[in-house]
């Protein structure tokens, strides 16, 4: 999409959800970016000292948000995850940038420039990655959408529109995972949280005040809750709630109910 003139150029990767799935694309866009970058430098310098100065930049860094943004101007911390040279031609400098949510590419550009001592700015930006979901993986077009959409509409055939649309699970792929039985499904579905005779497995990387995916037996997403124990301490446990559900994604009554309603119990 071409900003108007002035503005760089910006593509990528944009996740969409439909129907319930919506509720959890908050969880997508606030997981780890990945952009690939043209830097315009001011003036051209040695290679040897660009890669030391992009090199400073992995880690915790300070930005203020530019002036053409949607957030309150103020110093915040956002954490650098990895920059790679991939090309440079001078006054012109590819790179990727693995970043957390909400790290500002221009301003990246901007503070690269001035610790050059020469000036640079953004002259174009693609989002390669957001998430789980990858530019080379699941990446598709507005006219791949429509066309998938025709065939679907006019010729009853699903399988191109199978092929756009992933399933909501994928949302989640990088988060840890518990799976319940069956029989705490329903439980869970209105809204109860989460306790340890309900549960069958669990990964290794649940954290205590981590957010975790609670998955039925066939690997569909049930809610989405905060761990309150990490997974070893859950593992010792006999009892107990162990998982706040904080979104819930299956409906009532898809599986059946072992609970009494009103009963105290």
């Amino acid at each position: 999409m071409n900003m108007g003139w002035g503005y760089p150029k910006v593509t990528g990767v944009l996740p969409v959800g439909l129907a319930n799935s919506t509720k959890v694309i908050g969880n997508v866009i606030h997981t780890m970016k990945e952009y690939v970058m043209v830097i315009q430098l001011h003036a051209p310098v040695d290679e040897d000292k660009l890669r030391k100065v992009i090199e400073y930049f992995v880690g915790k860094i300070y930005q203020r948000p530019p002036l053409r943004s949607s957030v309150k101007r103020v110093i915040r911390t956002r954490r650098i995850h990895y920059i790679e040279l991939i090309e440079n031609t001078e006054r012109y400098v590819l790179v990727r940038v693995g970043c957390e949510a909400g790290t500002y590419m221009r301003k990246l550009a901007h503070d690269i420039g001035l610790l050059l001592g020469v000036g640079a700015h953004m002259r174009e930006l693609r989002r390669t990655r957001t998430g789980p979901y990858k530019e080379d993986e699941t990446l598709v077009t507005m006219q791949e959408v429509s066309e998938a959409l025709y065939m679907w509409r006019e010729m009853h055939d699903e399988r191109y529109l199978r092929k756009i649309i992933l399933p909501v699970e994928t949302a989640i792929a990088h988060l840890p995972k518990i799976i319940i039985r069956d029989t705490a499904v329903d439980a869970i579905a209105h809204g109860a949280n989460l306790a340890v005779p309900g549960i069958v497995r669990l990964t290794n990387d649940v954290k205590k005040d981590s957010l975790v995916a609670i998955l039925t037996l066939k690997g569909e997403l049930v809610a989405l809750g905060k761990a309150l124990k990490n997974a070893e301490e859950i593992a010792g446990l006999k009892k107990g709630i162990v998982v706040k559900t904080k979104r819930v994604y299956i409906k009532p009554g898809v599986y059946p109910p072992v609970w009494k309603k009103g009963s105290g119990k």
